[in-house]
């Protein structure tokens, strides 16, 4: 049995952030788990080197792009070396063996007939080193994934036959429920692919930063397309082009990717491998982003969260806990202080370490810290099994990356050895001379906690040592066949006192950064007067008509009454949210004195008003319905 499990690799235009920690340490998590249950399991992490973006930023710093992303990259891995990441390599697109294995395969794509060369006039965004038609701009020049103004470009290029693998890719979805996970983002790809695919445009002549063509083509001045040379990464890993010995491997059982990343590797990705005729990846795991504080992060906010400061700060483990736990996987989620305090206070301090502390407590005043299991199973068999229904169910929401409810349903077995003591109160039963029903509880809560450990340990790997140490085994894979698999009970030992794991945290424990002269002049500029804002006119709309936008996966077209001679077209971006049907008959807040603009070649006038937050998204309406056209003060 194997499993190999990647994240992405990450690009070395900046330092690792709280996103680039939260992707690898669900990846780490995922590795160690299937270890822990004896699979040969692989795990790839590295940087992604290549492409426009690094040349220029390399230039801007009077460095050349080599000697750059060496310098970022040695961040990338410094860091999860530091985080004891426990993957098994680290690549980087500038390895030799790699970019032998990116020509073998353009080579093979070419003489298959999936590579030609022809001429790309378009837009440009350097930002997402993608080119898009101009039905896809915003206001016809900026880019449609991060909002950048792209440039019109013209250059011979090499282009993939995308558009020949349509069908093979809706054949695909439709026959693997779960490739894209969670299921909603699986639905975003289907509705892009169905919109129509383009060729791929796949080299650049316009820098030189790259990987150069194979020389069997002798085209030396194209360099490859960033992504095509980045998405191979997970099969050169392996050895793909060069000493194939662990392509074995292959297919890998999930691509761990954030949402920005996702088409690239749910369509392009599947695509070139069925070109090279190689198996399909069995999950592409897609992730939300990070927030602080409600607000999304920038550096001319001084708001991005550094992985580094956090774990120092509050600790590594406690951290890992945190990312996994505080937000269901494939949704936003939002860091705070308060928010990991709480964590680290109600469900590790209260739940878990004043467990420990409880029967390290009552195991030393009461049986000089001696604990048999021998009557466990007498009064306490409904606990067992209700210990056991719930581990029965945590293996799938693994497989499925659903690690928040992971946690969550984990926790319930905390909660039944918490509810035990309470119950059961083993000093009154040591009263009532009833010594072998208090050691029977205090054994079950014992069992509780070792197999709380095991199930825990691949994300809190050393927590988790300390908890299994003082209660006298080792996590490894023997202690989990034999305590979760053939769920057999601890032999009698003598606990060991440790010292708290988890001291309560009364105060933050980071500084929050005071913006600099240069972050206070931004957020300056961003006030407005009250004169300003009265220029602004708000109107109660009512939506007649909502359609699709289509090739959209964000838009809908909306026909709103103001009150006017009229309704107004208004495009919104809020799709994921509503469906037509949800929004006939509803009013709604507009921005009636918006400036018209082009969204995807349709005519927007006005906008919509809504709020959110980690919950989702919702319009802002009336509480009362309101004539069409009254005026918000």
């Amino acid at each position: 049995m194997k499993k190999y499990i990647t994240t992405p690799i990450y690009y070395v235009n900046d330092v690792p952030h709280i996103g680039h920690a939260y992707t690898t340490i669900i990846a780490d998590s995922a590795a160690r788990h299937f270890r822990l249950r004896g699979y040969d399991t692989f795990f790839l992490t590295g940087t992604d080197e290549h492409g426009q973006k690094i040349e220029e930023a390399a230039k801007k710093r009077g460095k050349s792009p080599k000697k750059y992303a060496d310098e970022i990259s040695a961040k990338f891995k410094k860091l999860w070396d530091e985080f004891e990441i426990s993957y098994d390599k680290f690549i980087r697109t500038t390895d030799e063996n790699h970019i032998k294995g990116v020509q073998k395969a353009f080579e093979i794509m070419y003489n298959k007939g999936d590579i030609y060369k022809g001429t790309y006039e378009g837009h440009y965004c350097i930002s997402c080193e993608s080119f898009f038609p101009e039905s896809q701009l915003i206001d016809n020049e900026f880019c449609p994934d991060c909002g950048k103004p792209t440039t019109i470009v013209k250059e011979e290029s090499y282009f993939f036959r995308l558009s020949k693998y349509q069908d093979k890719l809706l054949e695909l979805y439709k026959n693997e429920e779960k490739f894209v996970l969670p299921k909603s983002k699986k639905n975003e790809v289907i509705r892009f692919v169905e919109g129509g695919l383009q060729d791929l445009s796949i080299t650049r002549t316009s820098f030189s930063w790259g990987v150069p063509l194979p020389k069997s083509i002798d085209d030396p001045k194209h360099v490859m397309y960033v992504w095509l040379d980045a998405l191979l990464n997970y099969v050169t890993a392996l050895g793909y082009g060069s000493d194939e010995a662990l392509m074995h491997y292959w297919p890998a059982d999930y691509h761990l990717v954030g949402k920005d990343i996702l088409r690239f590797h749910a369509v392009y990705w599947p695509a070139f491998l069925m070109s090279l005729d190689l198996p399909m990846p069995k999950h592409i795991a897609t992730h939300g982003w990070w927030t602080r504080n409600g607000e999304k992060m920038s550096k001319s906010k001084g708001n991005v969260v550094d992985p580094k400061t956090v774990a120092d700060a509050y600790g590594l483990e406690n951290f890992r806990y945190f990312l996994l736990r505080e937000v269901p996987f494939g949704q936003d989620g939002d860091f705070s202080q308060k928010a990991l305090i709480d964590r680290i206070n109600n469900d590790l301090g209260n739940d878990l370490g004043n467990l420990l502390n409880r029967i390290i407590g009552m195991s030393g005043k009461y049986f000089d810290f001696f604990i048999d299991s021998k009557d466990v199973q007498k009064f306490h068999q409904k606990e067992l099994d209700a210990v056991e229904e719930i581990i029965a169910k945590l293996d799938p929401l693994v497989e499925d990356m659903k690690w928040h409810k992971f946690l969550e349903e984990l926790w319930q077995i905390l909660t039944i050895a918490n509810k035990a003591i309470d119950t059961y109160t083993p000093w009154a039963k040591m009263k009532e001379g009833k010594e072998d029903e208090a050691m029977a509880l205090i054994a079950l809560v014992a069992n509780i906690l070792a197999k709380t450990a095991l199930l825990l340990h691949p994300v809190m790997p050393k927590t988790t040592q300390k908890i299994a140490s003082a209660l006298g085994f080792e996590i490894d894979r023997d202690s989990f066949t034999k305590f979760i698999a053939q769920k057999e009970l601890l032999a009698s030992f003598t606990i060991k006192k440790i010292p708290p794991l988890f001291p309560k945290i009364e105060e933050p424990l980071m500084q929050e950064k005071k913006p600099n002269k240069e972050q206070k002049e931004q957020q300056t500029q961003n006030l407005i007067s009250i004169d300003e804002f009265f220029k602004t006119s708000i109107k109660i709309g009512t939506i007649t008509e909502a359609e699709e936008v289509p090739k959209s996966k964000k838009l809908l077209k909306l026909q709103v009454d103001l009150g006017e001679d009229r309704p107004r077209q208004i495009i919104a971006g809020i799709k994921e949210y509503y469906s037509p049907e949800d929004l006939l008959g509803k009013q709604v807040c507009v921005v009636a004195n918006l400036k018209p603009a082009k969204l995807m070649g349709y005519l927007s006038e006005g906008m919509i008003l809504a709020a959110k937050d980690k919950n989702g998204l919702s319009l802002v309406s009336p509480l009362e319905p309101k004539a069409p056209g009254t005026p918000v003060k």
